[in-house]
């Protein structure tokens, strides 16, 4: 019996949209994962990107568990001395909402240059709205 492999050009991605809305954001987040890696298909192969699209609707209204929205902080370094930038999770919130999704799915994938290529097949959006129309999303439900 030979090994399955499966190969990128023979895959054909479907769009999956997900609302975010009172979800908690740990929850979306493996679930985006999960879907743009490949995960819950029977041909996942770690090194092969065979995931889907994911469109996260909603992200300004996601929520979090416990107190983090008050103790939680994002740092960023832009490698100069003293230029460390710290911000909670509602300075975020009214900043750029799309980040706190985006954040919590880029630690979710591979830290190479698959898992860049897989968070490209990401589209997170604010509001209820995406352009995304004509691929005709299907819902996915988180659990």
């Amino acid at each position: 019996m030979k090994t399955f492999s499966a190969k990128a050009q023979e895959h054909t991605p479907t769009w999956w949209v997900i609302d975010a809305k009172n979800q908690v954001l740990g929850d979306v987040a493996v679930a985006a994962a999960n879907l743009l890696r490949g995960k819950t298909k029977p041909t996942f192969t770690p090194h092969v990107d065979t995931g889907d699209f994911v469109v996260v609707l909603n992200a300004a209204e996601v929520r979090l568990t416990g107190k983090k929205e008050e103790q939680k902080i994002y740092t960023s370094k832009a490698g100069y001395v003293g230029n460390q930038k710290v911000e909670n999770v509602e300075r975020v919130r009214a900043r750029r909402p799309q980040l706190l999704v985006e954040r919590a799915v880029k630690g979710m994938v591979p830290h190479n240059r698959l898992g860049r290529a897989i968070l490209g097949k990401l589209k997170i959006y604010s509001g209820a709205e995406h352009p995304h129309e004509a691929q005709n999303p299907k819902p996915f439900a988180v659990a």
